[in-house]
């Protein structure tokens, strides 16, 4: 497959990534383009490899193929925000104490240094969330703690900011009211964004290019060129149509097909 055909420089850059596991070819030949200060959001089925490739693009999991990064291999500063975070609810930590256990030498138990408390402060703020500072992290919410770890994300300052399901847990107000907070900072701090989501709406309004993906590259570019009804039903298996506002609507048939719902995990 050649390389598509992407407006400006590209951040990242795939070249046939492949990757199994044993016998079993999780991603093959996987060749696309993340554009430079773009949001780009990966979509697919479940087990269709859309985590698989965000692991492999930061260096955990072995791969065949290249990944280049801004046309080198010199790789960007980047943050994460994974899908889950897996912590026991009744440790006594505080968002303060999480923020700043990975920078602050000393124990905690001494207390967090006013350098440290000023920057968890600032980057609590940045997400809007800087009411929890105090909080304990086991009583936050779905949408606080996501906010919490975009926070944790922002602490290395990123050039490229990668996204595994930001919108899973969240109510769809919260996920929009979250997206929108993600184009907010991106124009402030002007980082490249790559998201995978199951949320098709919210791909169509707040991504600027994607990447359908099911094993392979099954087709990129712009929301508003890309995701044809053709394309959806080849990566769902299901009939979908695209309304003049451009909103992803189900188009049924007559038997009760549905559109693509939350997914439960990824390959």
């Amino acid at each position: 497959m050649s390389e598509p055909e992407t407006g400006g420089n590209p951040a990242v850059v795939f070249r046939g990534v492949t990757v199994a596991r044993g016998e079993t070819v999780i991603l093959e030949d996987v060749t696309a383009k993340v554009p430079l200060r773009e949001n780009t959001a990966i979509i697919g089925p479940n087990g269709a490899g859309k985590t698989t490739l965000l692991q492999a693009l930061l260096g955990h999991m072995p791969h065949q193929g290249e990944i280049v990064f801004s046309g080198s291999n010199q790789r960007p500063r980047v943050g994460y925000v994974p899908q889950r975070f897996a912590f026991d609810r009744g440790l006594p930590v505080t968002v303060l104490e999480f923020l700043v256990m990975g920078l602050q030498r000393r124990p905690l138990w001494l207390g967090v240094g006013s350098r440290f408390r000023d920057r968890a402060v600032e980057l609590l703020e940045a997400v809007q969330a800087e009411k929890l500072l105090g909080s304990h992290l086991g009583s936050l919410s779905g949408g606080e703690m996501q906010r919490v770890l975009l926070a944790l994300a922002l602490q290395q300052d990123p050039e490229l900011l990668v996204l595994d399901e930001p919108s899973a847990g969240v109510d769809v107000k919260g996920g929009k009211v979250f997206c929108e907070l993600l184009e907010e900072l991106g124009r402030k701090w002007g980082f490249t964004q790559l998201m995978v989501s199951h949320d098709l709406a919210t791909v169509t309004h707040h991504a600027s290019h994607v990447i359908c993906l099911n094993r392979r590259v099954v087709a990129e570019g712009p929301p508003d060129q890309v995701l044809t009804a053709g394309v959806l039903k080849s990566l769902f298996g299901i009939h979908m149509g695209v309304v003049d506002s451009g909103i992803l609507a189900d188009s049924p048939s007559s038997d009760g097909e549905n559109k693509p719902g939350r997914e439960g995990g990824d390959a």
